[in-house]
């Protein structure tokens, strides 16, 4: 498993201590560590990643703070959807399905009114913010 910085380490290593709960800017937060294959190395990589549930499903957000491309998790997923979730202290298989269209949106705007930094990453970048449901059990 590889980290792509000590900051996220840091986060992965809190998240793992405490049964998934993280302080800081994720404090109160839900965070879930999303683990994904590399596309051109093969490598696992893990990052800690919000999340929204809702109505029994589970989403995340390729928002890279807003940054004008896309986190390289997310062109991971893309080259290989199967990937492994940590959420809480359970360890989950699942497939990650990329949501488009009005659901996105709809997704996407609840997130933003729960966390409203969401909002402000939607308003620096001119991309589209992709929205990633997570379906266990693959």
């Amino acid at each position: 498993m590889t980290v792509a910085s000590d900051w996220n380490r840091k986060v992965v290593e809190e998240f793992r201590a405490n049964e998934g709960r993280v302080g800081g800017p994720f404090e109160g937060a839900p965070v879930l560590l999303l683990h994904t294959t590399g596309r051109k190395t093969g490598t696992e990589w893990v990052n800690p990643v919000m999340y929204l549930a809702q109505d029994g499903r589970t989403f995340v957000f390729a928002s890279k703070g807003g940054a004008p491309d896309n986190p390289d998790w997310y062109r991971n997923l893309l080259a290989n959807p199967q990937v492994t979730v940590e959420l809480g202290t359970q360890t989950l298989r699942a497939t990650a399905v990329p949501v488009t269209g009005p659901e996105r949106d709809a997704i996407y705007a609840e997130q933003a009114r729960r966390y409203p930094g969401f909002a402000g990453y939607e308003a620096r970048t001119d991309r589209v913010i992709p929205v990633v449901e997570l379906i266990s059990g693959n």
